[in-house]
This record gives structure tokens, sequence and C-alpha cells, in this order.
């Protein structure tokens, strides 16, 4: 340092000798060459790195790019015009300053423009799907064109309508699109897609979250533009059949479907149909269950699994068919052909499959894995797996809150970097080809299975404990036996010929539903798991982008993001009390768990709520916990000195006055018509406009406070999807400001 003084002051007093220097300036020469050197070290040099690296972090890119989607769907209140404009103003900012900014400044503009964009995207795509959604309880006749088929949590036919026509209702308000659960023994008409169908339906509107931060249905139903929901009792009626050509996927898939399951009786049939088709109509609510608890119902959702599957046997079955022909496979590019009808299979399974959100990143990285082929280019990178998550991000940004997007990108992006590091690893030809098979396998189970764990735990709440067995033992049937043989079976069909693979294939589904019922049945094979908090899986997958594209040592940095993501996990504050959107079901935080007010009402809110706290009791043990006391019309209950008290029915509504007397807090299971003064009460009208509340206890300001306070969270966001904030006037009112702090 000391040279480095003396050569600053020989620049400084060219003419002559220095002059002696005091002691504080030669202190303030050291400290000004320690800041220059901090900031080489600390700002300057990893903006050279990153600038350096450029053609190895796309992924992070990417990363950045759904940031900006996630800090849109994060947002408290609906952004306005002024928002926008400025987040428009720093991408133009940013996409400037990537062509203009100076060498090692260009990755921060490169980052901002990433981040700035998604944020963009993801509000014009949900103003373009604004749509009508039902206000209120509707009980009439419904028609409408059938254009989806599948089964409902409680195993009865289910069935999507578009082009939908409702009694008295004014066109410009009726939903694009209305879900209708078919209830009863009289189903009528059995529907099929493309068919215009009518009956006497209830519908409302999609329900908002079951608590405070909890999955929002009616998010999800927003996007679909999905604007009313039900159950009818009434049979179906045929209006008009098919129009040539109209649905005509579906009505494939319908035919696919019902022929697979008259070679294959029973639930292998529809389980071998569901895992071809996508059709899981046939499917019980049991074999789902067991399916989730085992860690194979990847297989029903039409994963990427599927269509690679089917995409490689393809490839392989018309480049050796070519190959077998000497004549023809030295006159053309055998490998190229087979990449070229691969893509229209590969477009036409999606098609068949009902594009769902893993299938359709499926295709977007097979499509770019088969154009490289074209190309001549490397198939299987990160790359390709970033390309694919950037096209389904703009295209439905939506997707990013998706467990199918989530689990499905992380098993990719692990899978790819962990047959590279394991590629680089081991030396080619010292393995035989079994047990190249067997560590192929067993490495793709663990790699995807350590993969999806944190977004199936957050998402589901539970972590199968023997799934990498299941998996193992089932991926072997599902790769071999079920998508090539049921792709020889729709080949072969129309000579008549389909029975031997169909028998192939159902033998393969007897066996993986035989391993999914052991495998869940085994004592301890689901650990449940409460809610993470917000921060976990964000600082999970930034870290797991960032340790996987990150090429030099650095890239153990994203480790340690990973370790404080899964630290953060259990700082989730649970509600000590839980109010469901109708009020007739509450749950009450106790020593044994959450305690609910009623063992079969909101069943629906209880099983949320239930899993949310990691807890796997059914509702009516939980119904059971002390907690509650009385009648099922009055239900009391004890929370940190607060009295509070549920009410339903016509005997619970004929308590109302005396219970507005007694209890701190009244939760009303109906309309109050004569709400007496000063009553803290909570009735339906009033969740209407809040939707489920959360109860949480806030820390005494005051150590001799002669009660404590709470804090109640409304579920319903104020987001375009929700229709905007309900109205919190009443409740600020009723409830009492020493006890209750609302926001």
């Amino acid at each position: 340092m000391a040279d480095e003084i003396a050569a600053t002051a020989e620049v400084a007093e060219p003419f002559g000798e220095a002059p002696p220097r005091a002691g504080w300036q030669r202190w303030s020469d050291a400290a000004l060459l320690w800041a220059l050197r901090l900031w080489r070290l600390g700002i300057i040099g990893p903006l050279i790195a990153l600038e350096e690296a450029r053609g190895h972090i796309f992924a992070l890119a990417v990363g950045l790019f759904g940031t900006g989607i996630g800090i849109w769907f994060a947002l408290g209140s609906e952004p306005g015009l002024p928002l926008y404009g400025m987040i428009f103003g720093l991408m133009l900012l940013a996409g400037i300053g990537q062509i203009s900014l100076p060498y090692p400044w260009r990755p921060c503009a490169a980052g901002l423009l990433a981040l700035s964009l998604g944020f963009l995207l993801a509000g014009l795509r949900a103003h373009l799907q604004d749509a009508p959604v039902l206000g209120f309880r509707y009980y009439g006749a419904v028609e409408g064109r059938v254009v989806e088929i599948d089964n409902s949590a409680s195993d009865a036919l289910r069935i999507t309508l578009d082009q939908v026509v409702l009694e008295r209702m004014d066109p410009a308000k009726t939903p694009l699109r209305v879900r209708v659960s078919l209830h009863g023994n009289a189903i009528g008409h059995p529907p099929a897609p493309g068919e215009r169908v009518m009956m006497t339906a209830h519908l409302s509107p999609p329900e908002g979250p079951a608590e405070p931060g909890g999955f929002d249905f009616r998010r999800m139903a927003y996007f679909a533009q999905l604007g009313g929901v039900g159950y009818s009792r009434t049979p179906v009626v045929l209006i008009e059949p098919p129009e040539p050509g109209e649905e005509w996927i579906g009505r494939l898939r319908a035919w696919f479907s019902a022929g697979i399951r008259a070679h294959i009786p029973g639930e292998a049939g529809a389980f071998a149909s569901g895992a071809m088709t996508g059709d899981r109509s046939g499917i019980s609510q049991a074999t789902v269950e067991a399916l989730r608890d085992s860690s194979l119902a990847h297989i029903l959702a039409i994963s990427g699994m599927n269509l690679v599957c089917l995409t490689a046997f393809v490839f392989a079955l018309i480049r050796g068919g070519i190959a077998c022909i000497p004549w023809l496979a030295l006159r053309v590019n055998a490998k190229k052909i087979a990449a070229l009808v691969s893509i229209f299979v590969a477009w036409f399974y999606l098609q068949l499959s009902g594009a769902n959100v893993a299938t359709e990143r499926a295709f977007v990285m097979t499509l770019v894995m088969l154009l490289a082929i074209l190309f001549n280019r490397r198939a299987m990178t990160i790359r390709t797996a970033a390309i694919a998550g950037f096209v389904m991000l703009a295209l439905k940004p939506e997707s990013l809150l998706a467990p199918g997007f989530q689990m499905s990108m992380a098993a990719t992006v692990a899978l790819i970097a962990g047959f590279q590091a394991l590629d680089a690893r081991m030396q080619r030809g010292s393995l035989s080809r079994i047990s190249v098979v067997v560590i192929t396998v067993v490495a793709s189970s663990l790699i995807g299975g350590l993969a999806t764990a944190p977004y199936a735990a957050a998402h589901f709440n539970r972590f199968a404990d023997y799934g990498l067995v299941a998996n193992i033992l089932t991926a072997p049937a599902m790769g071999v036996a079920i998508m090539p043989m049921g792709v020889l079976a729709f080949l072969l069909a129309p000579v008549g010929l389909q029975a031997l693979p169909l028998w192939v294939m159902g033998k393969a589904s007897e066996w993986i539903l035989l391993v999914a019922y052991r495998v869940a049945e085994m004592e301890g094979s689901v650990t449940a798991i409460p809610a993470p908090h917000w921060l976990a899986l964000p600082l999970i997958t930034l870290g797991g982008l960032w340790l996987i594209a990150w090429p030099g040592r650095a890239r153990l940095a994203g480790a340690l993001v990973i370790v404080l993501g899964l630290v953060a996990w259990p700082f989730a504050a649970r509600p000590v009390l839980l109010i469901a959107s109708d009020g007739r079901l509450v749950g009450l935080m106790g020593s044994e768990g959450r305690a609910l007010s009623g063992p079969t009402a909101g069943g629906f809110s209880a099983s949320n709520w239930l899993e949310a706290d990691g807890d796997l009791a059914p509702q009516a043990e939980a119904a059971k916990r002390p907690g509650f006391d009385g009648p099922a019309a009055l239900r009391s209950f004890q929370l940190l000195g607060m009295q509070g008290v549920v009410l339903t029915g016509k005997r619970g509504i004929a308590q109302l006055d005396t219970a507005c007397r007694q209890y701190d807090l009244v939760i009303l299971a109906a309309r109050a018509e004569n709400i007496p003064a000063n009553c803290p009460l909570i009735d339906q009208k009033t969740l209407r406009e809040t939707g489920a509340i959360a109860v949480f206890p806030l820390p005494e300001a005051e150590p001799a406070a002669a009660h404590p306070r709470y804090l109640l969270r409304p579920a319903r966001p104020d987001r375009i999807w929700s229709g905007g904030a309900g109205d919190l006037t009443d409740l600020r009112k009723r409830l009492p400001e020493k006890i209750f702090e609302i926001r």
C-alpha cells in the first residue's frame, strides 16, 4: 500500500519532491485505496463475472422473468396505471441500457429487463382473460356445449360447458364457461364432447381461498374464464349432436378411451385410459388417493414422462424402420425424418391429452430438442428447459403458480443437470447395458423425487416416504409397456389387431395400481408437512437455479440459498382461529391440533385447513377434539381470554340476541336480518365481502392490557380475479377495536 501511495504522490507532484504528508492525510489515502479495492471486489468483480458467464446463465434470466410474474401475483392490491407506467419506463430504460451501457453493467440491465417484462406480461394476460362471473347463486336451466368431461372430488361425473345460455340472463353477463357436477342416479343422456346439452342446475361464483394465502380457486377459474360452478340432480338432455369437425379431438379422445376400457376391464382400464389420453372420468377417488400417497399421481397428470416416452418410441420406431431398409437408409437421413415425424406425433398427443401445463412444458422442450436434431445442434441442455419455461410463462403467466408447472420444471432441470454430472463422472463402456438401465431408473427417480419434493410438500402438505421405491418399481412398466403398447394399439385398431398390445397395457396398469395401493397402505407411507413460509419456495427455486446454471465454483452459493429456504419453511404463522366463507365451519387451534366445530359441514375448508396445519386427521376426528362445547346449533369456544360462539340453523338464529350480550365474537351461518346494537357479529353477509377469515393473536402493546388483541385477516384479495376488495366497514363497526384489529 505504501508503494501505491508513493506512486500517487509522484503523479500529483511531477515538478519537484512531494511535500511531507500529515498523519491524517496518510490515513485518508489508505482509506481511499481500500474503498477502491472493495468497490472492485464487491461491485465490479461480480458484474464482470456475470458478463463473462452470460452464455451459461440463460436459466437465471428466465428465473428473473418468472420473479417479475411472481411479484405481480404477490401484490396485495391490484396495480394501477401509474405503477404499470413506471414499470414500462424501467423496461425501456433497461432495454436501452442493455445496448448502450459499458461492459460490466449490461447484466444488470438484462436482469431488470427480464424482471419488468414478466411483471407487465402478467398484468396484460390478466386483463385479456377478463370475462363475466356470476355474482349470485343461480338456479334454473343451463344450456351449453360440452368441452371437457372429468370427475369431481366426490367421484361425480363433471362436465364443462362453453357457449353458455342461462335462463333470464343477459348474454353480456353470462359466463363464457361453467362447470357442472352431475349428481344422482339419473344422469340421462351420457354427455360427449361437442354435444349441446341442457340440464337444471345450481350455479354459484367460484369460491375464493379457504384461508388467507391459501389456494385460490377463484384465481384459477378466472384465468380459465370459468365464471360459474355448481351441480345438477336432473337428467342431462341432448339438444344437438356435434357439428362435423367440432371438438374432433375431444371425440377422438373419448373413442380411444372407450376402446381401452372395453378391452381392459375395471380400474386398470380406467387407469390406462387416464395415462394415455388424460380421460380420468372412470378412475375412482380411492385410486387417485393411492396414487397420490405413493407419489405416482404424476402418471395420471399426463406429465412430461408420458409425452417423452411416446415421442421416443415413435422416434426409435421410424429411425429403426428406415434402417431395416438398406436402399432407403443410404439415401435419406433417417434421424431427421424420425425427428420430423415425432414433432407431429408430439403435437397430436398434446391435443389428445388435453394440453395441461405439464404436457405443454414437455411439448415445448421436445419441440426444441427435435428442432435441434433437424438443425444439427445439441439437443438436451439446461437452455432447452429454460426456453420451454420462458415460452410457457410468456403465453400463460399464471402457470407459474400451478403445481404441475413448478414440479415438472424442477424435475426436468434437475434431471438434465444430474445426468450431465453423472455422464461426466462415469467411464463410457465400463458398464454393462443392464447396469446402465438400473442406474438410469434409480438415478432418475431419486433426482426427480428430490427436486419435486419441496413443491409437492408446499402444495399438497404431504411427503410420500416410499415414493422413490414406488417410482423405481413402476417406471419400467410405464416406459416399456403402457406408452408403446398404446401407440401400437392405436395403429393396429383399424385392422382389428389391437387386442394383444391392449392386453400388455392392462397387465402393466394392474402392476402399477398394485404397487400404488400396497405402498399407500404401508404404515408411515405419508408424512404430513405444514404450509411453508412464503419465502421458502422462492429461495429454494432461485438457489437451485443458481446452483445448476452458474458455471464456476460460485455456484455453491446456491446451496446456501436453498438451505436458507428450508430454514425459513417452519416460520409460517398458523392462525389460531379460522372461519369458513359461509360461516358454517370454524377451526380452533388447540393442544391436540385444530378442532373443528362440525363433523361434516365445509368439507373443502376443513381438508385445506388441516393439510396446511400438517395434520392428516379426517374432519370427523378433528371435530371430536376439545375446543368446542354445546349443541350443534350453538357451539361455544374460548380463545386466550376471548369467548366466542358459532350459531347455525334456525335454533342458532333464535339465540342471536342472547349470544350478542354474552360473547366477544358471534359467528352466524346465515344472514342476520335484525342485528342487535353493539353485537360483535360476523354473518354470511359480512363473509360474502371478506371471504374466509383468519385470526392471529397480536403481541401485547401494554403488559397490563385488560384484554388480549387479535388480528383479523380476510381471505378475499383486492385483485382483478376477485372483483376487488370487499367492504369491511360493517365488520369494523361491529367488532370492538380494543379486541380486534382488521387488515
